[in-house]
């Protein structure tokens, strides 16, 4: 699948995601005891990966011993960036060395063996997918940049833990996986009062903790 068209998918999938767990507050069935499985056993995007450019993200584009060639740009909504001498260029979808391969072979036709780097100082178009979200019958929702190594206890009492009307052992964890959304049950009230942290999961960028409120 083209980088370009997973990335909006993710993000459709995602902010219904965000609508669906915002609309209420009552809990949903657990998905299959396979499709938690699975999606407890997905691994965290690799650092090593390279990074796939969006619209919104900035770009600096540095020429050497070209600086008038040099530009500081930000990646506009048709996914392309504007570079001095070539013109418009596709930055959507392609990592920092694909975006400064496509540079230099269109800079060839106007100097000599063109050396292009590429550095993204602002990831604005991943802000909203990898944000970690906690909702529901808590004192303060929240919604916060993943960070490696944060788990859902982290996140409840990152705000400010629970109202007295939570059901605590009713909250769910979702998580897209492979195009769908999983819950995942966590027995919050056990982590809390019990130390039993079974359940206690570590997070992945885009999660939402959903705790939800007694039935009376």
């Amino acid at each position: 699948m083209d980088m370009t068209v997973a990335k909006s998918l993710l993000n459709g999938v995602v902010s219904v995601l965000v609508l669906t767990v915002l609309s209420g507050c009552s809990s949903t069935p657990s998905s299959s005891p396979e499709r938690i499985q699975q999606a407890l056993e997905t691994p965290v995007t690799s650092e090593n990966e390279e990074y796939v450019l969006g619209p919104t993200d900035v770009v600096q584009v540095s020429v050497w011993r070209n600086e008038d060639l040099s530009i500081a740009v930000p990646v506009r909504p048709d996914g392309k960036i504007s570079v001095p001498l070539v013109g418009d260029v596709q930055a959507s979808g392609r990592s920092p060395q694909q975006l400064a391969d496509s540079i230099e072979t269109q800079l060839a036709q106007y100097i000599r063996e063109p050396q292009v780097s590429i550095v993204v100082t602002s990831m604005g178009s991943n802000e909203f997918v990898n944000r970690v979200r906690v909702t529901g019958a808590v004192q303060q929702p929240t919604s916060v940049p993943y960070r490696e190594g944060m788990t859902v206890l982290d996140m409840v009492l990152g705000s400010g833990g629970v109202t007295p009307f939570a059901a605590q052992n009713e909250t769910r964890l979702y998580r897209v996986h492979e195009g769908d959304v999983v819950a995942i049950p966590v027995r919050l009230g056990d982590i809390l009062s019990d130390g039993d942290i079974t359940t206690n999961y570590s997070l992945r960028p885009g999660d939402i903790i959903s705790v939800p409120e007694r039935s009376f």
